[in-house]
């Protein structure tokens, strides 16, 4: 994935997932939907922990217990072997990187890289909890809370994978715009141009985010609470409805340009696209082809109508809403 100087987006990612042979028994777990998805768009960084932690290749499998010390990274076969500091030490010394990324796809049920859902044994119980979190993903997550992750199992569906990348493409376009310095300024800016983009999200949160970046006070913890309100309101599916929302919203810009017979056909793509017909490239395709004939300059400066790249954008809208 590129921004619009064609500068690649640096995404971590484990890497047995692209492929290399890291994992306690010797082998890989190469995810090719993520070699084509993610790898044409993304500048793939893979890191194994465990192996930085020098653990070896192979290893000693290892799995998450809970102890009288909380959660911890003991061996398999041989409980006395505890790597849980090493895990969380890799992460600490990995805090640079993290700060560059923009993105980081982990590997599911991982004592190390598990986002969630990892297997967490007890001593007095049969069945583990599914309740776990890998410890260095774990460290991860907890020291840069606005990173998109994700695990690789979940970006195997369309919607998801389609939210992660634009979480993806909103934090690096908004360490784009605030690299040169913070101002209200800055800030109102990126906001106009991602209004469109959040209302499909979740609108009241939108409209907060508008209020709040309009609003008085100290410049740096203004920016903070706006990208950290941006990226949570991220997280929520884009829905139909607020789709149709925008899609309306955007239409009234056009409203002195068109023909009669252009709006019709256009209200009707907008009704097809709400009753499920259509996917969301349909209109969005039509509303491009109106407004380079009739340009405006708030619509040329949002992203919602080009928000990645020509053959990303048709692959991510034709996946339609998330919920």
């Amino acid at each position: 994935m590129n921004d619009a100087t064609g500068t690649p987006i640096p995404v971590g990612i484990s890497s047995c997932l692209l492929g290399e042979a890291v994992r306690y028994d010797g082998g890989h777990k190469r995810n090719d939907h993520l070699r084509e998805t993610l790898g044409r768009y993304c500048d793939l960084q893979p890191f194994c922990p465990e192996v930085a932690a020098g653990l070896g290749v192979p290893r000693p499998a290892v799995r998450l217990v809970q102890t009288h010390t909380g959660v911890r990274a003991l061996g398999v076969q041989n409980p006395s072997l505890d790597v849980t500091a090493r895990l969380q030490a890799t992460a600490e010394a990995q805090r640079r990187w993290h700060e560059s990324l923009c993105g980081y796809v982990l590997k599911k049920d991982s004592p190390s890289c598990g986002m969630a859902r990892v297997r967490r044994y007890h001593p007095d119980r049969e069945q583990p909890e599914r309740d776990g979190v890998g410890l260095y993903a774990e460290r991860l997550m907890a020291n840069f809370p606005l990173l998109p992750v994700e695990e690789e199992g979940r970006l195997t569906n369309p919607m998801l994978l389609a939210n992660f990348m634009r979480r993806v493409h909103v934090l690096w376009r908004w360490r784009q715009a605030t690299a040169g310095g913070l101002s209200r300024r800055v800030l109102t800016e990126f906001h106009a141009r991602h209004k469109l983009i959040l209302m499909s999200h979740h609108q009241d949160a939108a409209r907060a985010l508008g209020r709040l970046a309009a609003a008085e006070g100290a410049i740096e913890a203004l920016a903070d609470a706006y990208i950290r309100g941006v990226m949570d309101a991220l997280k929520s599916p884009a829905t139909r409805g607020n789709h149709v929302n925008v899609l309306q919203h955007i239409q009234g810009y056009l409203k002195r340009d068109l023909a009669s017979d252009d709006k019709a056909e256009l209200s009707d793509v907008i009704r097809r696209y709400h009753a499920g017909e259509l996917p969301l490239i349909v209109p969005v395709t039509l509303l491009q082809h109106h407004f380079r004939k009739a340009p405006d300059p708030f619509i040329a400066n949002s992203w919602y109508l080009y928000p990645y790249p020509g053959e990303l954008a048709a692959c991510l809208c034709a996946a339609g809403p998330e919920n």
